[in-house]
């Protein structure tokens, strides 16, 4: 009899610690399958704001250089040369911090229309033997806004100064900003005759950095000077060269 109620009692015990095993791994087994149905959500990505990403810089005119190919990517109306970024319009310097792309932005408004006598500020784009080619960039106190009848422009050696001209070689350069007159606007003329007409913006030919103007002893000159290399130029300059507004 004793031996029977001492195997019972250790299989009470057993049962006793069965049960609680079960229940052990029952709770555990619900907080672990809690555990596995709790979702972590995705860490989402806050999109850039319009101010933060697109940055408004300086007004430009053609041929004014906006920055560096080492700084930024050539986008809308900028050109590159010689590893400088320049502008091809009038407006505004945008820059796209995120792409670090650089345009312009035409500044446009009720557009004009060039007539004879209007004064135009333009790019010198080439050099011909007895011509300079310029692109109109504004007619002078409408500079925002885009002109209607723009064409390309010419200087005759015969309208570029009241004397001798030898060679328009001495008197304009590729990408000088130019003062000029209209005298013809059905050919689309130009002339550079007078003081206050001619070049109001000259780059270095050799290193692309704006040149100044030489001091003459008080005499009227027209040799530029680059302030980098040296480098010595000649112009028709008009009188307030390096010093205008639109």
């Amino acid at each position: 009899m004793e031996v029977q109620e001492e195997v019972s009692s250790e299989e009470e015990v057993k049962v006793e610690e069965l049960e609680t095993v079960e229940e052990v791994d029952k709770v555990e087994g619900v907080e672990k399958s809690e555990d596995e149905s709790i979702a972590v959500p995705e860490k989402q990505e806050i999109p850039d704001k319009p101010s933060e990403v697109q940055e408004t810089r300086e007004f430009v005119l053609p041929g004014d250089m906006v920055g560096t190919t080492e700084e930024f990517i050539s986008n809308n109306n900028t050109f590159k040369y010689g590893g400088n970024i320049y502008s091809s319009a009038t407006g505004q310097v945008k820059v796209n911090n995120k792409t670090r792309a650089i345009s312009v932005v035409p500044e446009t408004d009720i557009p004009p229309m060039i007539k004879n006598g209007d004064i135009v500020i333009g790019r010198v784009n080439d050099l011909r033997s007895s011509v300079a080619l310029v692109e109109i960039a504004m007619i002078e106190g409408k500079g925002e806004r885009e002109i209607v009848n723009l064409q390309p422009a010419a200087i005759h050696v015969s309208n570029v100064k009241d004397s001798y001209v030898k060679s328009l070689d001495y008197e304009f350069s590729p990408f000088d900003l130019v003062r000029a007159k209209v005298i013809d606007v059905k050919a689309m003329r130009l002339s550079t005759s007078g003081n206050n007409l001619g070049v109001i913006k000259a780059y270095c030919s050799k290193c692309n950095v704006d040149m100044e103007k030489q001091s003459n002893n008080g005499n009227k000159g027209s040799n530029l000077k680059c302030p980098v290399c040296g480098n010595i130029e000649s112009r028709k300059l008009a009188a307030n060269y390096g010093n205008f507004s639109t």
